[in-house]
């Protein structure tokens, strides 16, 4: 299996068993997918009723559906290989369009009454967002890890500390990350502790 530079992660062109676990739980545990099933469940947790769920399903629509959206519609119009944009100079309008979303989100939330406890988590992802940006200037932090991290530390907060447990699935996106060559160890960490520290932070305010 032949692999590329991890600092520049354009990922294995070889296969192999552990290529291929590594690449199914990056698949599955993306941004996206990752951000649904959380915000739906802070969502709950910050209403306790099904309208929790709406306010949810909105703030994963912006935080993460409309990004993923983005991403694909610029990979179908050649911008990018895939979702993993793997040129670390190519990812800054993707940070904007999260930022923009998120804040386009966030306002929706605040005319439409969202509960406090669902803005404050839209908020924690928009400062994570921005931290990602600043580093990603310099150094290719893992999004990917920030994001499994963040939801973690997201579900801990307004569930139970029990969902800290979750973390064995961010380890799981870390390893995958760097077993496909995407990123660094130190990469992975730094983006999981950035998720952790932006989210929990604000919600514990």
């Amino acid at each position: 299996m032949s692999v590329t530079d991890s600092t520049t992660g354009t990922g294995p062109t070889g296969g192999g068993p552990v290529t291929a676990a590594a690449r199914l739980v990056t698949d599955v545990l993306q941004p996206r997918n990752v951000l649904l099933v959380g915000m739906l469940g802070i969502g709950w947790a910050a209403s306790g009723r099904w309208t929790g769920l709406l306010w949810g399903l909105l703030g994963a629509l912006c935080a993460g559906l409309v990004p993923a959206g983005y991403i694909e519609w610029e990979r179908k119009r050649g911008t990018w290989g895939d979702r993993h944009v793997v040129d670390r100079t190519q990812r800054a309008p993707i940070f904007f369009v999260i930022l923009g979303s998120l804040g386009t989100g966030s306002l929706v939330m605040v005319l439409g009454g969202a509960p406090t406890p669902i803005l404050v988590a839209m908020l924690g992802l928009w400062v994570m967002t921005i931290g990602l940006l600043a580093v990603n200037t310099v150094w290719k932090i893992s999004v990917d890890s920030a994001v499994a991290s963040a939801v973690v530390a997201l579900l801990a907060a307004v569930h139970s500390p029990w969902w800290l447990l979750g973390y064995v699935l961010t380890v799981a996106v870390c390893w995958s990350r760097v077993a496909l060559t995407y990123h660094t160890v130190a990469q992975t960490v730094a983006g999981a502790a950035l998720g952790a520290a932006t989210t929990a932070a604000f919600l514990f305010v």
